[in-house]
């Protein structure tokens, strides 16, 4: 519990209006809120808007948007201290993995967050990041509610020593191809892998890669394989999504004008992998895996369950097992 509240107080809640409100919030943060306000407008979805009583809408983006800052920091510092002697690239990959919404939207499932939002029944079906959002919001308010302190022992004792393994995290490869690749499938979104550019750097060849979202540059990355450039792209698309609202109207609105052209099926979005450019890799166990998953992702469009199903499980062992 990060504070004890005095008989008194507890007595006065169980004659609040906010009684209820109060209790839940209890439940997920340890502690009970002061100021409430902040809470409610952190669960408040855009889609469910109000009014406040200076006449602006209120929503938890501007919470969101606080809480994504000190999370970095929080979850930077307990990385830190944790991976001692670790170099920043690993330090940073580690805080990502922990702080990417596909996470928070997980944790915030883990401690019952979801069932707390106020949101339209109405509301755009590919907000897929509502919960994170939320989840963010609520460190915003925690921050503004009971300070910097409240905020990281909520992260240490609520979240990281009940829910999230550090090493674990730490040491898990991420696909951000298979992540964007999953994204799309699910939204029916189609998606499009070109080798745009290849270049020689001291003997080596250096690709240039860019990802395509209903033929809208959603992301472009370096490497000297053509997965580890892909890989790059994917990672930068997966961050617009998240944090670029404009663009994934852009990528619906594309979306929606393509279905008005063309039949609309049941079928998993289409998967396409051009290679206008010749494929080197420093290692030729690289090449057979990038040749392999390009067939492997025509093989698995229409049965796209089994593999997410295997993504899931993999996620749960790394994100959901306590520490040891």
């Amino acid at each position: 519990m990060f504070q004890r509240t005095t008989i008194l107080h507890r007595i006065r809640l169980l004659f609040s209006k906010e009684k209820e409100s109060y209790f839940a919030l209890y439940h997920i943060l340890g502690f009970y809120p002061k100021k409430i306000d902040y809470y409610k407008e952190a669960l408040l979805h855009k889609s469910s808007a109000v009014r406040s009583a200076k006449g602006y809408k209120l929503n938890n983006e501007r919470l969101e948007f606080l809480g994504d800052a000190i999370l970095d920091a929080i979850v930077a510092d307990i990385v830190y201290k944790h991976f001692e002697g670790k170099r920043e690239g690993f330090l940073t990959n580690t805080r990502s993995k922990i702080v990417q919404r596909e996470t928070l939207n997980k944790l915030a499932v883990e401690i019952g967050l979801d069932k707390l939002i106020k949101y339209s029944a109405h509301s755009s079906n590919h907000n897929s990041y509502m919960c994170g959002n939320a989840f963010e919001a609520l460190v915003g308010a925690i921050y503004l509610d009971q300070g910097y302190d409240a905020c990281m022992r909520f992260m240490q004792e609520r979240i990281l020593h009940r829910l999230i393994n550090l090493d674990k995290v730490a040491y898990k490869e991420v696909n951000f191809k298979s992540k964007l690749i999953e994204w799309s499938q699910k939204n029916k979104v189609v998606i499009e892998f070109r080798v745009v550019e290849q270049t020689q750097e001291v003997g080596s060849p250096v690709f240039q890669s860019e990802v395509r979202l209903e033929e809208l540059v959603g992301g472009s990355g370096m490497g000297y394989s053509k997965k580890e450039s892909q890989q790059a792209a994917a990672k930068q698309a997966l961050a617009r999504l998240k944090k670029d609202s404009e663009f994934l109207d852009a990528v619906f609105a594309a979306k929606k004008a393509r279905c008005v052209t063309v039949e609309v099926t049941d079928s998993p979005a289409v998967i396409v992998d051009e290679s206008p450019l010749p494929v080197y890799s420093e290692d030729a166990d690289d090449m057979a895996e990038d040749e392999g998953q390009d067939s492997a992702q025509k093989d698995l469009r229409p049965n796209f369950d089994e593999v997410e199903r295997i993504i899931a499980a993999a996620e749960e062992q790394a994100f959901s097992e306590n520490k040891n």
